[in-house]
């Protein structure tokens, strides 16, 4: 049995293991593409941690990179129970060891993954001659509790915003996942960019996500019927993931999507905590998430390069796109 076999009954097994690190989404996200895993085992065969990624290849060049709708990946810690701060930090001292030894054997041009929140410890990875930005994402935490979480809101830009539309459109959770992909792409199109995520990914992954109940496709219609806004939210057992949205720029009025976000929230609020808008580090998007009350949560984009070419290669697409 491979690791990847192997991963599979261990995700089975433990759904704390959070969405984008699960088997299942990383067969939905990388289908088509190569992924592996690497699990690290105790003296006695447990798997404590595991390190899922997608693996590529251009020219002679290997490399790892973030899966497209995949907020982060990187490793995850299985064993939790440590009776002290030493013997924790010489457990992940181990553990990313280890995976970076056996990452240097794949030989790779390039790595690039943003590790969860919950990973604060890059420390090893350092020592192996890899490097780490600090990236950010702003979550609502508690959203169980609705009345302190609509109070958190900045009253004129989302609380009067929000009271005073909501008579004026209709929200719906069974947003088909073909019709949500075509209004995303439309609303590119009005910006005048293209769709960057193709359909069949974004229809499998909506259409797997939302079998498993594991995802929510909203959307919002005027009173005429007309589609205005939409989003694609997955979540697992702990914090649901803003990963996709789009609104109408010809219909679009001040506070239409936050009153869409607000019905999203109250839908999920018997299900998880937390309610993330995946981050950003775009500075005229970043402000418009601090407006619903959330709390800015650091997280580590880790790299390594030993290939000039592939470094020309990242230059010139960036210079190009």
């Amino acid at each position: 049995m491979t690791e990847k076999e192997q991963y599979r009954q261990l995700c089975e097994w433990h759904p704390e293991i959070p969405l984008f690190l699960q088997h299942w989404w990383m067969e939905a996200v990388c289908a088509g593409k190569r992924w592996d895993v690497m699990l690290y085992r105790n003296g006695e065969g447990e798997v404590q941690a595991v390190m899922p990624f997608l693996i590529g290849k251009k020219l002679w060049m290997r490399y790892i990179l973030q899966p497209q709708m995949t907020q982060f990946g990187g490793v995850w810690y299985l064993k939790t129970d440590f009776k002290t701060e030493n013997e924790r930090l010489s457990f992940e001292k181990k553990v990313c060891s280890q995976f970076a030894d056996r990452l240097k054997g794949l030989k790779l041009s390039y790595l690039c993954v943003n590790f969860a929140p919950a990973f604060t410890n890059w420390l090893p990875f350092y020592w192996k001659g890899y490097r780490q930005t600090t990236r950010y994402t702003y979550q609502i935490q508690g959203i169980d509790n609705l009345d302190v979480v609509f109070a958190n809101m900045d009253k004129k830009r989302r609380q009067t915003k929000i009271l005073a539309l909501q008579d004026k459109y209709r929200v719906f959770f069974d947003l088909s996942p073909e019709r949500f992909y075509d209004f995303h792409a439309r609303y590119w199109q009005s910006r005048g960019g293209e769709e960057l995520l193709s359909r069949s990914l974004v229809v499998r992954v909506c259409s797997e996500a939302v079998s498993r109940q594991q995802g929510l496709l909203a959307g919002m219609e005027d009173l005429q019927g007309n589609l205005v806004a939409a989003y694609f939210v997955a979540y697992d057992s702990c914090t649901a993931y803003a990963l996709m949205s789009a609104y109408d720029r010809q219909q679009n009025i001040h506070g239409m999507t936050a009153l869409l976000v607000w019905n999203i929230i109250k839908w999920l609020s018997d299900k998880v905590k937390v309610f993330d808008f995946e981050g950003s580090m775009d500075e005229n998007v970043e402000y418009s998430f601090r407006y619903y009350g959330t709390k800015q949560v650091p997280y580590f984009q880790i790299t390594k390069s030993s290939s000039l070419g592939f470094n020309t290669l990242l230059k010139l697409k960036k210079m190009i796109g």
